[in-house]
């Protein structure tokens, strides 16, 4: 009788809501590495040949099991969008209204200085919010992390949408450049 509720309470446990902190981050190339919040990361429209850049931080709640959204969510930052010639052509703030949905991957590995968050909660996954900028235009962010022990094919840094144009090209980070890094922190 004892393993039958044990076995009949996993499936619980394991399937609680998630609460994760997310962050567009600035990394100090230190040894070992440290994380700041306050980053800004960029991603392309590949069919206008222009950009957005981002920054901001959040707190979502992950609905227990696969699938679905959820309204429990904080957040936002500021954008900026530019041409094809890197000329800025608006900028503003932005807030989170909705999550869309997030995957967790893995706990993250490795001696990082974290001030963000509690190191042992930092992790790769990635989440998808709904978004409404100041300017009364809708998106949609993605937030991909890619950080030690991440397992492959996810990316690292964000995608977005402003009203109809597709910033669907993420800008990966460059070796010792402070841009297009994120991270969550997910509670145990």
């Amino acid at each position: 009788m004892l393993l039958v509720g044990i076995m009949a309470t996993v499936p619980v446990a394991f399937s609680q809501a998630k609460h994760v902190r997310w962050d567009i981050i600035s990394v100090d190339f230190t040894t070992p590495l440290t994380l700041n919040p306050g980053g800004f990361a960029d991603a392309i429209a590949p069919h206008n040949g222009g950009k957005i850049r981002l920054t901001g931080s959040g707190t979502l709640v992950a609905p227990a099991g696969r699938g679905g959204g959820s309204n429990a969510t904080t957040g936002g930052g500021t954008w900026e969008t530019f041409n094809s010639a890197n000329v800025s052509t608006g900028s503003g703030t932005y807030v989170v209204r909705e999550l869309v949905r997030f995957e967790l991957a893995s706990f993250q590995t490795g001696p990082i200085i974290d001030n963000i968050g509690d190191p042992a909660e930092r992790a790769n996954g990635w989440a998808y919010l709904r978004i409404e900028y100041n300017d009364g235009s809708h998106g949609v962010l993605g937030v991909f992390c890619h950080g030690p022990g991440a397992p492959d094919g996810i990316a690292e840094g964000i995608n977005a949408t402003k009203g109809f144009v597709t910033y669907t090209e993420v800008q990966g980070p460059a070796p010792l450049v402070d841009a297009n890094r994120t991270v969550f922190h997910v509670r145990k």
